[in-house]
């Protein structure tokens, strides 16, 4: 009789647990709330001369006043959005017998990178044992760098001999991704 090894898996490749506040378009009112009596008060301008006096309420002195100017600065602030994987990739699997399978997947990013060959995706596990039988059956493989907003060279290796159990096996890996060292 043909044995039949049936596996059927579920790879959920989040980071949006980790990252996903930043994707929330009501992130705004997630910010602390500044209370208005930590502000400091601005004093105002002086608009008339000024009477020095001793601690006993003597006249000491009169400073004139010159001239009453009003400075107005800019300031601009560059807000940088880290790059982030907005997608969740659920792998279905059917493996029999001894059936090597390649399976490819897409990963998308929330932006393109803004440096080439500096971005990776970094995975939890990328040599996985499905079935814990202490045979590594499945690999997660992707490109050494990213460098467009939806990487598409990623794919999955399972191993159907080295898979001894029968059934249905899950998994979950989470992605990160990383920057060049």
């Amino acid at each position: 009789m043909v044995r039949i090894n049936l596996l059927i898996f579920i790879l959920i490749l989040t980071s949006i647990i980790s990252y996903g506040d930043i994707l929330d378009p009501n992130i705004m009112d997630k910010l602390p709330k500044i209370d208005k009596s930590e502000v400091p008060k601005v004093p105002g301008l002086p608009s008339q001369d000024l009477v020095e006096k001793d601690s006993d309420g003597n006249i000491l002195g009169k400073r004139k006043l010159e001239k009453n100017t009003t400075v107005m600065l800019e300031e601009k602030v560059n807000v940088v959005v880290p790059l982030e994987i907005i997608s969740d990739i659920e792998i279905n699997a059917l493996v029999i017998d001894d059936e090597k399978e390649k399976i490819p997947f897409e990963i998308e990013l929330n932006k393109k990178p803004d440096k080439e060959n500096y971005y990776k995706i970094k995975y939890s596990e990328t040599n996985i044992d499905i079935d814990h039988d202490g045979k590594i059956d499945t690999k997660i493989y992707s490109p050494d760098f990213i460098n467009s907003k939806i990487v598409k060279e990623n794919y999955i290796t399972i191993d159907g001999g080295n898979i001894s159990k029968e059934g249905t096996h899950k998994k979950t890996i989470y992605m990160t991704i990383e920057v060049k060292e």
